[in-house]
């Protein structure tokens, strides 16, 4: 079995960045795409990994045994203390997901994978990957694709911006900026460059051990 790891690396953005869209692109070029959201998403539903303890936290918060995300944010929204203590019981489980997620990848061999991982300077992870890629717009896009969404508010909004990193420090701490500002197109050639790039220097190394 191949024991070297592949080059790993944490994709993330600010709310309504464009991150899922670059994700996907990402997948098309053939890379392994890991995704924090969809993990917590199963672990919410009927059955899943966390609904025990969140319901231990939040017991209004579970219904027909599933987590009820929008029971769940009106607890932790606004709410250090409450916030703290859902990430206590979610993010070892997160974290246990993607230790399976490499270790496939280490025995397929794969020379890239990706961590789709939202809050990943806001939980202070980024040094555990070999680069970081920042998903960014402006602030204009950026809100309006927020408001956009089905039960997004701009109270609701302002309250999510107000818990991430500002997306100038996320742009000046990241390896790579993709911007969905611009064309899908664009977005799409911008992906396939730093993939090109990730892929070459997992070459480099390879040839180097």
């Amino acid at each position: 079995m191949p024991d070297r790891l592949p080059i790993r690396v944490a994709l993330t953005g600010s709310i309504a960045m464009g991150k899922s869209t670059v994700a996907q692109m990402i997948r098309d070029e053939g890379i392994a795409v890991y995704d924090a959201d969809a993990a917590v998403h199963e672990m919410y539903s009927k059955g899943g990994r966390a609904v025990q303890a969140v319901g231990a936290l939040f017991p209004d918060a579970i219904i027909d045994e599933a987590v009820d995300r929008t029971k769940l944010a009106q607890h932790v929204l606004g709410n250090k203390e409450a916030m703290k203590a859902l990430e206590a019981v979610v993010h070892p489980l997160v974290h246990d997901e993607q230790r399976k997620f490499l270790q496939h990848a280490v025995q397929r061999g794969d020379p890239v994978v990706v961590f789709d991982i939202p809050l990943l300077f806001e939980g202070n992870r980024a040094n555990e990957f070999d680069a970081v890629v920042v998903v960014s717009a402006s602030e204009q896009q950026q809100r309006e694709r927020a408001l956009a969404r089905p039960g997004m508010s701009a109270e609701k909004f302002e309250s999510i911006v107000a818990r991430q990193v500002p997306d100038e420090e996320k742009r000046r701490r990241a390896d790579f900026v993709i911007s969905t500002g611009t064309s899908l197109d664009d977005t799409r050639l911008a992906v396939k460059r730093v993939v090109d790039q990730l892929r070459h220097q997992a070459i480099k190394e390879s040839s180097t051990a």
